[in-house]
């Protein structure tokens, strides 16, 4: 089933729904299985699954010359979402991106998933590699989550890269995109990035899922703006509780958002991480509790591969 048809069946209630990681290079499939388990109780909608472009390190040879080599920590994207359907018999909603994809790549990427049976995914622009300052394209692929949105877009009408092709098939993809309550880091204001979204909305995307935020009223200010512009499909609240110290600076570096002075105060006069993460919980138990009560369509949890958080914070949430 789409996710926009999870959250019209679902008249007015709110969802469960979260993210995971595929496994390090080297780990099997069950560290997946563990992690989604103890979730299975709260009936998840939709479950998303990351996309990790290839990177690059340089490795120095005995020669002394340095040798590039091409780094893929966390490879399995389509074969986890694959398992997941096939286990659970909950739909999967593969990420994919446009950094490292050129349009071919993208075009038999979904391909294969929709072979899958898969007919869910988010369409990401990705952030740049690290050896860029700025995201830079791949040969021949999308500069712009809007024109991945696009391709993706026309393939559900039939038409491929190569437009010889005759009685192609049509592809049947809900097509979710990012959205920034605080705006996206490299943009100049939240009107001009609430502008793009629109733009992403417009080629096509279904449903919108947040960046995280840690202050709803910044979620309710930016769901008021995008309807304000037009924007009318479903906005998704993305949740995620901290769970150490560490995170009070790593958050706002990596992620460009800010924490309420109440939690970073409480954070910050906690004895250990353990005590970080009960903090942590109770923040998210009363951010959901307050995003349901306000109409929520689904809450989505990025759990990090953490399962055993999320259970405790769904627990609270979606008691019956």
């Amino acid at each position: 089933m789409k996710v926009t048809e999870h959250i019209q069946n679902a008249n007015g209630k709110t969802l469960f729904s979260f993210e995971i990681l595929p496994p390090l290079k080297g780990q099997n499939i069950q560290s997946i299985f563990d992690a989604i388990d103890p979730l299975m109780e709260f009936n998840p909608a939709f479950i998303d699954v990351t996309y990790h472009r290839e990177e690059y390190e340089y490795v120095e040879r005995e020669d002394g010359l340095l040798e590039k080599r091409v780094v893929k920590k966390r490879p399995g994207t389509v074969g986890i979402c694959a398992a997941i359907q096939n286990k659970y018999g909950v739909d999967a909603v593969p990420h994919i991106l446009c950094g490292g994809f050129s349009k071919e790549d993208t075009e038999n990427f979904l391909i294969d998933i929709d072979f899958l049976g898969i007919h869910n995914v988010v369409a990401l622009r990705g952030d740049a590699v690290k050896t860029e300052t700025y995201f830079k394209p791949e040969k021949n692929g999308h500069a712009f989550a809007k024109d991945l949105v696009e391709q993706i877009v026309k393939m559900n009408h039939g038409t491929y890269l190569d437009e010889s092709l005759e009685n192609s098939a049509c592809t049947d993809f809900n097509i979710g995109v990012a959205g920034y309550p605080e705006k996206h880091m490299e943009a100049a204001s939240l009107e001009q990035d609430i502008y793009h979204l629109k733009k992403k909305v417009e080629a096509g995307a279904d449903y919108i899922v947040t960046q995280m935020f840690f202050d709803n009223q910044k979620y309710h200010d930016f769901v008021e703006k995008c309807r304000t512009s037009g924007i009318n499909v479903p906005i998704i609240p993305g949740l995620k509780p901290i769970t150490t110290k560490s995170q009070l600076s790593m958050i706002p570096h990596r992620f460009k958002v800010d924490l309420p002075n109440e939690l970073v105060i409480a954070i910050a006069k906690a004895k250990d991480n353990k005590e970080v993460k009960e903090i942590g919980i109770n923040w998210c138990i009363q951010q959901s509790k307050d995003l349901m009560k306000n109409g929520a369509p689904v809450l989505h949890y990025y759990s990090m591969g953490k399962s055993e958080v999320v259970k405790r914070i769904a627990s609270e949430v979606f008691k019956d």
